[in-house]
């Protein structure tokens, strides 16, 4: 097992942390532990983008048709003048 020493951490973090790993009832050791575990999971998660967040959003709005795609479209600047 690899072991490294973190440094200049504010002491804020620490007593969160410290706060944190009573709640979980363990040590802050295994609090960083586990942080870290689970920051390496989601990142190796597949990050969607934006199109990807707002279609989970409406998956079950009922929306049957596809929606067009818009490349090649030229986009025009909003006028707010009349």
């Amino acid at each position: 097992m690899a072991q490294f020493v973190v440094r200049n951490i504010e002491k804020d973090v620490k007593v969160r942390l410290q706060r944190r790993a009573a709640r979980h009832g363990r040590s802050m050791e295994e609090e960083v532990r586990d942080i870290l575990r689970n920051a390496v999971n989601e990142q190796d998660a597949a990050a969607g983008g934006l199109g990807t967040e707002i279609a989970s959003l409406f998956a079950k709005v009922g929306l049957e048709e596809d929606i067009p795609e818009l490349r090649g479209y030229q986009t025009k600047p909003a006028r707010f003048d009349r």
